[in-house]
């Protein structure tokens, strides 16, 4: 175990934290918050002095840096990351209870949006801003940031392809570029140029700045933390319209924005999870409007609002343009599985991911045909290519483990008495798929505040489990990771 160099990533996460906390502090004080900016402030000296004194223990690293390194400095990251980043909450007195300020800054950082907090509309702008802003660093990747803005890839290009491949989320990341570093600088143009075009639309529909930048980073990384208690019910269409399709395009594999810019479009029209995406977000929507359309109103008005809600919840964003827990049981039969399905591989959204769907119906399908046939042999082919046999064994991996965290975090968060079954199980669904809201007593207007504090640790594991893709955590509980230091 390559411990110097784990210390070493570590040490810069921690400084990169320090740096992004700064505008949260200068929003603070442009507000006049002083509680809040000296919260900021503290923190970052916090901060800082921890990674410098892990730096100098750290220094000259060097030996080689294998997969399980990469996983297990992943997860050892970001759980530092949110220790790190709960503490202005705490400080602040905002959220004065570990427990609670963890849950809320891990599902900031795993954009997921579910939220302890009553009333958001009284929380200093600088906190709401952080809490925004957590959604934007961890949508892309924490570590993925590193590898674009830090030159480390020179000196060992496996180590930079462990570390993205441990937090990227789906079932197999690649490089689009020759470089490691290339590629993780090149994700995040692309990301930095979507936010701000998001931005921008928002601006020109009258949003106002705070608000257009904090929504702005919960669309981009699918989180879903808003600036008023009603999510986004209280702005206009156009407002609500610019943010369904904004998000829509986070979920999108960023792969196909390289793809596009190098004006490969066969290459886009070709990608059969991009167009089973497509196609389960349009037969969503549809069903939805028409089911809810006596509810709602004219067909014009269900489909915006149906199409938001599909946009919000296969992207595992969150946002709300009225409560779908008061929808019929057939639209939210839709939404819970979409709740399962997610985002596609390689964007910023969580859930199981459009692509391991896929592979999953291609795999049953070859499984029928050889119980048919016995004979003959017969690969699984995505988007006309091969796939290795290894990523298909992964995926059903990836599923069986997926299955007995949710059961056994079901368990335990049924044991919180006066939670309906569909509560829970939407808390669970909802938290492990990085989404936000549930249904029934989790649903749109309500929050997670009521929860214990077991429920609250369990669930706050489940969005760390769902965002890295399980593994990156698990593998800290296992005894053969530690065994060789």
């Amino acid at each position: 175990m390559n411990m110097k160099m784990m210390g070493r990533v570590n040490a810069l996460i921690l400084a990169i934290e320090a740096v992004f906390m700064v505008p949260a502090m200068l929003v603070s004080i442009g507000y006049g918050e002083t509680g809040a900016a000296k919260a900021f402030a503290v923190t970052i000296l916090i901060i800082v002095a921890a990674a410098g004194v892990l730096a100098e223990i750290t220094r000259n690293p060097s030996g080689h840096f294998q997969a399980r390194e990469g996983l297990v400095c992943v997860g050892v990251s970001w759980i530092i990351l949110s220790v790190a980043g709960c503490l202005p909450f705490m400080f602040s007195g905002a959220i004065p209870s570990f427990v609670d300020a963890m849950f809320e800054t891990v599902s900031g950082f795993t954009t997921t949006g579910a939220s302890i907090l009553k009333n958001v509309e009284i929380v200093p702008h600088g906190l709401l801003y952080w809490r925004s802003f957590t959604h934007w660093l961890g949508g892309m990747g924490v570590l993925v940031f590193m590898l674009a803005v830090v030159p480390l890839s020179g000196r060992n290009d496996g180590f930079t392809l462990h570390l993205l491949r441990a937090e990227s989320p789906g079932p197999n990341v690649g490089k689009i570029t020759p470089k490691m570093r290339k590629t993780a600088a090149t994700l995040y143009i692309i990301y930095i140029v979507l936010t701000i075009l998001n931005i921008l639309f928002l601006l020109a529909g009258g949003m106002p700045v705070f608000d257009a930048f904090c929504i702005a980073f919960g669309t981009a990384g699918t989180g879903g933390f808003a600036t008023r208690n009603d999510s986004l019910a209280s702005f206009s269409p156009y407002l609500q319209n610019v943010c369904t399709v904004f998000m829509l395009l986070f979920a999108v594999n960023f792969t196909c924005y390289f793809l596009l810019l190098r004006k490969q479009w066969k290459d886009v029209l070709r990608d059969e999870e991009l167009r089973l995406y497509l196609v389960i977000v349009g037969l969503s929507t549809l069903l939805i409007a028409l089911n809810v359309m006596p509810q709602v109103g004219s067909f014009g008005t269900s489909v915006h609002h149906a199409a938001f809600t599909v946009a919000s919840i296969i992207s595992t964003t969150g946002y709300a343009t009225l409560d779908f827990n008061k929808w019929p049981t057939f639209s939210k039969s839709i939404i819970l599985m979409l709740m399962f399905v997610g985002a596609c591989a390689g964007s910023t959204g969580g859930g199981i991911k459009v692509s391991r769907v896929l592979l999953l119906f291609k795999s049953l399908r070859r499984n029928i045909h050889q119980v048919l046939h016995p004979q003959k042999v017969q690969s699984i082919r995505v988007n006309g290519q091969a796939m290795n046999e290894t990523i298909v064994s992964n995926t059903n991996e990836y599923l069986t483990a997926y299955v007995a965290i949710v059961i056994l975090s079901f368990m335990v968060v049924s044991l919180n008495p006066g939670f309906t079954v569909e509560s829970n199980i939407s808390a669970v669904m909802c938290c492990f798929n990085n989404i936000g809201p549930g249904l029934d007593q989790v649903g749109p207007a309500s929050n997670f505040s009521a929860y214990s504090d077991l429920s609250k640790i369990t669930l706050t594991v489940d969005m760390l489990l769902g965002r890295l893709e399980i593994f990156p955590i698990l593998v800290l509980f296992s005894r053969s990771t530690w065994k060789k230091l």
